[in-house]
C-alpha cells in the first residue's frame, strides 16, 4: 500500500461530532455553539391584544393572528360554513347571494316568504323592500352630487395634453332645484 492514499488531514472537533451524531441518527442535532442574544419571549393567552413591530395581534381560537382595519369587513363578507338560522350546511351555489342580504341560506329565505304569503303579509314585504332600495338610491345620489360640487373645475387636460384654464362656476341654485327634481321622482316611485 502507497503512503498517497493516506487521509493526511486532521479532523477538527466538530467534524467528529457530526460523524458521530450521523452514525447515530442524529441528523439534526447541533455540532456548534453559538453566542448570542435572545429576545425576550412574550407570551399571551387567547383574547390578549399587543403590539409588536408595528402591528396589532391577538390570540383566537390558539392562533396568533394579525389584526388589521378589513377585520370588519372580511367578517360581514365571509359566509359560514352553517346557516344561523336552521343550521343545516349552505352549500349550494345561491346560498352565498341570500346569506349576503338574508343572512340565512336560500331553503330559510323560500320558507320565511312562504309564510309571509300565508300570513298576507307578502305585498307589503315587497313594498318595504323596494321602498328601502329607493332609499339607498336616493342617499347614494345625494352623496354623488356633493362628491362633485366639492372637485375642483378650475383646469382640465384635453386629449393633446393641453392644460385648458376654463372660468365659471357652479350653478348652486340650479343644482338644489335639480336635485329636488330628482328626489321627488324617486319619492313618487314608492308604493
Amino acid at each position: 500500500m502507497s503512503q498517497d492514499n493516506i487521509l493526511k488531514k486532521e479532523f477538527q472537533k466538530q467534524d467528529v461530532e457530526r460523524l458521530r451524531n450521523l452514525v447515530q441518527g442524529k441528523y439534526g442535532e447541533k455540532t456548534r455553539s453559538s453566542v448570542g442574544f435572545s429576545k425576550k419571549s412574550e407570551f399571551h393567552k387567547e383574547g390578549d391584544i399587543w403590539e409588536s413591530d408595528g402591528r396589532t395581534w391577538t390570540i383566537k381560537n390558539g392562533i396568533k393572528q394579525n389584526i388589521t382595519k378589513l377585520d370588519k369587513a372580511k367578517k360581514a363578507y365571509s359566509m359560514p360554513l352553517l346557516c344561523p338560522n336552521c343550521k343545516n350546511v349552505m352549500k349550494k351555489r345561491i346560498d352565498k347571494q341570500f346569506y349576503n342580504i338574508h343572512k340565512t341560506c336560500f331553503d330559510c329565505v323560500v320558507d320565511f316568504e312562504a309564510e309571509l304569503k300565508k300570513q298576507g303579509k307578502w305585498e307589503k314585504y315587497q313594498k318595504d323592500i323596494k321602498n328601502n332600495e329607493l332609499d339607498n338610491k336616493i342617499i347614494e345620489f345625494k352623496a354623488w352630487v356633493k362628491d362633485k360640487m366639492s372637485e375642483s373645475n378650475n383646469s382640465f387636460i384635453s386629449e393633446a395634453g393641453d392644460v385648458e384654464k376654463w372660468d365659471g362656476k357652479i350653478n348652486k341654485d340650479l343644482v338644489d332645484k335639480n336635485i329636488k327634481e330628482v328626489v321627488e321622482y324617486l319619492e313618487g316611485l314608492k308604493t
